[in-house]
């Protein structure tokens, strides 16, 4: 894989409650115009498209494509869970990297119902099977919803290994509504204090408020990837591009070390980062700013150690520092993240893109980081995929 992969246009639609969106097919289109815009080619030059989505039936991806235009070209749909949008966006840029296509639509978007996440296809085995086993031994607490009970889990593990307090993921909470009230896409802008969050409906004593988990979202974003060759013969930008990218599964370590942290991904994100570092030849102290996968406060906090921003059982030092927002070492979700931005499971990996490629080009507004040249992003689905990519500024 030779050719350079360049970020050549992005387009988001701002997310909304469930019930409150356009049908997924109509957002998904829209973020698609919006890329395509963004980049400034037409969709008669796209050559493949990747569709993300999670909830939705087979070929969704079409009928939300479809209205950009029917050129023939590959139309594939991905399902990743949570890290659906940047599955698509792996795809497109391995499409890319290696020669297939120069000019590839990665797009993500999710209808969601509300409430917590569940079962669709209750008549057969899930693929959660092992994950449930692992939180039933580990957790207990069968009667709290699956994801809450993982990601909660995972939490507690945290603070039984390293004394982290439960105040602490309230500021990271408090944190991404600071980063939110500056950006006009997300579904939540009003600012909380760490008070607020511990006040908030308690869903887990001593463990979760309500505050501490994201809410289900509807909404889209799209990215056009093409390569360097085709950008600079098409008189498109090329300040933006990928400059490594990894995707990692479970390994033994997600169930043999009897950790939450481990059941719900952090090997896998430290795996996927550890790749990304090395293909560019950088470590974690030579980035700007990061967008990481904050379904639940409790998970940004541990990702923070999985991607190396800290050491482990450092993470708290690191949020009381501030070194995670924007005047401290590394500015973390300037969106707002999931928790603050919302969380439409095909969409987050192509809207985190989406937020990277303005901070590096300097057009990200209220919610820039002054002089960013490096992002990262991270995304996780559990059951499981992990992808990481890092940007770099040309």
């Amino acid at each position: 894989m030779t050719s350079r992969v360049v970020v050549a246009g992005v387009g988001m639609i701002p997310f909304a409650k469930p019930g409150a969106s356009a049908p997924y097919y109509e957002m998904g289109a829209e973020a698609g115009r919006r890329a395509l815009a963004d980049a400034g080619v037409g969709y008669e030059s796209i050559q493949q498209a990747y569709a993300g989505y999670v909830y939705g039936d087979s070929t969704s991806g079409q009928k939300a494509i479809y209205p950009l235009g029917m050129t023939g070209i590959p139309v594939i749909n991905v399902n990743n869970n949570c890290s659906t949008g940047s599955t698509a966006l792996f795809l497109a840029r391995q499409a890319i990297a290696s020669g297939a296509a120069d000019c590839v639509l990665a797009l993500g978007f999710e209808q969601m119902k509300p409430g917590a996440l569940g079962a669709i296809f209750a008549d057969r085995p899930s693929p959660f099977e092992d994950f449930d086993k692992a939180a039933d031994e580990l957790v207990g607490m069968p009667e709290i919803p699956l994801a809450l009970r993982y990601f909660g889990g995972a939490g507690l593990s945290h603070m039984k290994k390293y004394g982290t307090k439960l105040e602490t993921f309230a500021k990271v909470r408090a944190k991404a509504s600071r980063h939110a009230k500056n950006n006009p896409l997300a579904i939540f802008r009003k600012e909380l204090s760490a008070d607020d969050v511990m006040n908030d409906q308690v869903i887990w004593p001593g463990v979760m408020t309500r505050s501490m988990a994201c809410p289900p979202t509807c909404g889209a974003a799209a990215a056009v990837l093409v390569s360097e060759e085709f950008a600079k013969r098409k008189g498109l930008k090329t300040d933006v591009r990928i400059a490594a990218q990894a995707m990692t599964t479970d390994t033994a370590s997600t169930f043999d070390t009897a950790d939450m942290m481990r059941v719900v991904g952090f090997d896998m994100s430290r795996a996927a980062a550890a790749s990304v570092y090395e293909q560019a030849g950088i470590g974690p102290g030579d980035l700007d700013v990061v967008e990481l996968h904050d379904c639940f406060a409790q998970n940004e906090l541990i990702t923070y150690e999985a991607l190396g921003l800290c050491p482990d059982g450092g993470a708290e030092r690191f949020i009381e520092s501030g070194d995670n927002s924007y005047g401290g070492k590394v500015v973390t979700n300037p969106s707002g993240g999931l928790l603050s931005k919302g969380h439409p499971l095909g969409a987050t990996g192509l809207a985190q893109c989406y937020e990277l490629t303005r901070q590096l080009r300097g057009s990200a507004e209220a919610t820039q980081v002054e002089g960013a040249r490096r992002a990262l992003q991270h995304n996780l689905g559990l059951g499981g995929a992990c992808v990481v990519t890092l940007y770099e500024r040309a």
